[in-house]
């Protein structure tokens, strides 16, 4: 007998012949039967469905990142050119246009120049966009994003925008007029509560101790002995509130007593003492202190940072009544702001920050005459 071994592979077809019997050999092609055990039918649908689902999130990927090139953003803030940092002050309301001569998108700088357009484009497009910046205080300025086939660089973009000189005004042989010892004046409302005295009260739980429930409320926790329940309630007034309640037994068998303190807990214009007692009478005290509230007033001041001829200041979003107090050539004045921002010698603008604080942040700009 002749036995033919593949190795991890297959078996062939055994081949036997009964002993003293002469055969014809022919010769045939060897057929090898080969087998796959079920480990190995599991191990090849699990690699095909890996292979399946790596393909689909590939592919997902692609399309998804595809459609976001289509959509291009351009971020960034507008601000005054200037050598000096300090005065490089954010531009408000800036017309600002990109267009890659096909699509189009527009929008207006906020309050702290910061601006951002999403223009819709097609994938395979190389064109430079060219945004645009108009304001009529500013000179136009314009400048190219440039973009590639399939990506555009990610970056924020800063527009220095020139200011217009002023028109030339005949010189008037006066001399300018000071403006010094400037000082911003502004209200904070608060409120306050104030101890204004305290409240006592005392009630009795009237019970006979030893009396079984029988089912008959009010009962005991335990629904062993009768008991009674009684309360006491206190009114603190207008504008008045009970802070730190107390309600304790004072008298009689108070180890049988509960005292229920949902009534004041949370204290308030009106609280309410309750209490069983499952024993004989016993008596509660009541306390609490007695707080007023009211709104106050509080007029603060601070000093203005000047830069040049504009000088800048913040104010807490609480804020009221802003005023600024000045020496015009030596006299003390005051000037409310008011909504409209009107003075005499200056323009003013606020802007509030978009943070959590939400920051007034205020800039008075000299008008012609006056110098600091």
């Amino acid at each position: 007998m002749a036995t033919h071994i593949l190795n991890n592979r297959c078996t062939d077809a055994l081949v036997r012949a009964a002993p003293e019997q002469h055969l014809l050999h022919v010769a045939r092609p060897t057929v090898y039967r080969c087998r796959m055990t079920s480990k190995k039918i599991v191990w090849t649908i699990i690699a095909v469905a890996a292979a399946v689902a790596i393909g689909l999130v590939l592919r997902t990927k692609r399309l998804r990142s595809i459609s976001v090139r289509q959509s291009i953003s351009i971020e960034g803030a507008v601000i005054q050119r200037d050598n000096d940092t300090k005065k490089q002050l954010p531009i408000a309301d800036v017309a600002i246009t990109a267009s890659d001569g096909v699509t189009t998108a527009t929008t207006r700088s906020e309050a702290s120049g910061y601006f951002k357009l999403v223009l819709k484009r097609g994938v395979l497009s190389g064109t430079p966009i060219m945004v645009s910046f108009r304001h009529p205080s500013y000179e136009p300025l314009n400048f190219d994003v440039q973009t590639a086939r399939l990506e555009t660089p990610d970056q924020l973009y800063i527009a220095a925008m020139i200011p217009i000189p002023p028109k030339a005004v005949a010189r008037s042989n006066r001399p300018e007029i000071a403006v010094s010892n400037i000082r911003v004046r502004y209200t904070i409302n608060s409120r306050t509560d104030t101890n204004v005295g305290s409240a006592v009260k005392t009630f009795q739980v009237v019970n006979t101790g030893n009396v079984p429930c029988n089912n008959q409320a009010p009962c005991s926790p335990d629904g062993k002995w009768k008991a009674s329940s009684a309360s006491a309630s206190l009114d603190a007034g207008a504008d008045n509130t009970f802070s730190n309640v107390r309600a304790s037994c004072i008298a009689g068998p108070c180890p049988f007593t509960r005292i229920d303190s949902s009534g004041f807990i949370h204290g308030g214009r009106n609280i309410t003492v309750s209490a069983l007692d499952w024993s004989d009478t016993t008596t509660f005290l009541m306390e609490a202190e007695v707080y007023h509230t009211a709104i106050s007033s509080n007029v603060r001041q601070l000093y203005p940072v000047i830069f040049g001829r504009t000088l800048n200041f913040t104010l807490p979003p609480t804020q009221e009544g802003v005023s600024l107090e000045a020496e015009i050539d030596g006299s003390p004045m005051v000037f409310p702001l008011g909504p409209a921002l009107n003075l005499s010698w200056a323009t003013c603008t606020v802007r509030t920050d978009t943070e959590k604080e939400k920051t007034a942040v205020y800039g008075c700009e000299l008008k012609p005459g006056y110098r600091f």
